[in-house]
């Protein structure tokens, strides 16, 4: 079995594979100060309290956003799991050319979710939302060509920021709300917030769809945390909420170590 592994500023989802079959998907709080000890004993005991055996994971990809949690989960996965991580990071294999004017620059969250969604969707050009802790878009040509992409405050900083900087305002669940119109406040922001990040989406992949792509057909993917918030509107061709961690698991398999690639040989 392969465990992936998706680090965000908010929570770490975690995704167990039997073979190309995603088994179990779990997350937690993304904690700078957890130790390797307290990130070991969490995934033995939620994979034994789901039936899955720990001794049985071969091998463990990771993709992270919070360089400070990278030590202490890659020995956390040394230790309790006996397997130390591959890290999506500059120099491994992703299958992708990148237009980038600084590689080093890409997200390692973008690249495992380009690398996702190419794998299941060859030869179709792509345009991934992940709406997480930022909401960004990134586009993927159908040759597997990384262009390029925007980031802007998801829908959480945007409560957030409401709430810490003004004085009458206070934060409210993200919900897609009853009315496009609210007729009290927390209304009102719901549905600012909701039909606000709504059309700023459906603008830009409009401008991708005529200037990037000229026209032709293009798969739109909705992922991340607050992407099933918009299953009802179909905002999206397809929501996959895991497609980071289909990603991590894509990258495990063209990156073979040397090692690997000998006992596969033996």
């Amino acid at each position: 079995m392969i465990l992936t592994i998706d680090v965000g500023n908010s929570s770490t989802a975690f995704g167990l594979f039997d073979g190309d079959k995603m088994v179990l998907r779990f997350r937690r709080t993304t904690n700078i100060a957890s130790s390797s000890d307290e990130i070991g004993v969490f995934l033995r005991s939620v994979l034994r309290e789901n039936g899955y055996d720990y001794t049985k994971i071969t091998r463990v990809g990771c993709c992270s956003v919070v360089p400070p949690v990278n030590y202490s989960l890659a020995n956390a996965c040394t230790k309790y799991l006996g397997c130390e991580p591959l890290f999506i990071q500059a120099g491994i294999k992703t299958g992708l050319k990148l237009r980038y004017s600084n590689p080093k620059e890409i997200g390692a969250d973008l690249i495992a979710a380009a690398m996702g969604a190419s794998v299941r969707y060859p030869e179709k050009n792509l345009i991934i939302v992940d709406m997480g802790t930022a909401t960004t878009a990134e586009l993927i040509s159908k040759n597997k060509e990384f262009l390029g992409g925007v980031i802007m405050p998801g829908l959480k900083i945007s409560v957030d920021a409401l709430a810490n900087a003004t004085a009458n305002l206070t934060s409210v669940e993200i919900a897609q709300p009853e009315h496009v119109y609210g007729t009290s406040t927390t209304e009102a922001i719901q549905a600012g917030l909701y039909y606000g990040t709504s059309g700023a989406i459906k603008e830009l992949c409009s401008q991708f769809k005529k200037n990037v792509f000229h026209g032709e057909d293009t798969f739109i993917i909705g992922t991340g945390g607050f992407s099933k918030t918009y299953e009802a509107s179909h905002l999206f061709d397809e929501i996959i909420p895991g497609l980071v961690l289909y990603g991590v698991k894509h990258a495990l398999d063209i990156n073979v170590s040397n090692a690997e690639k000998s006992a596969f040989a033996d």
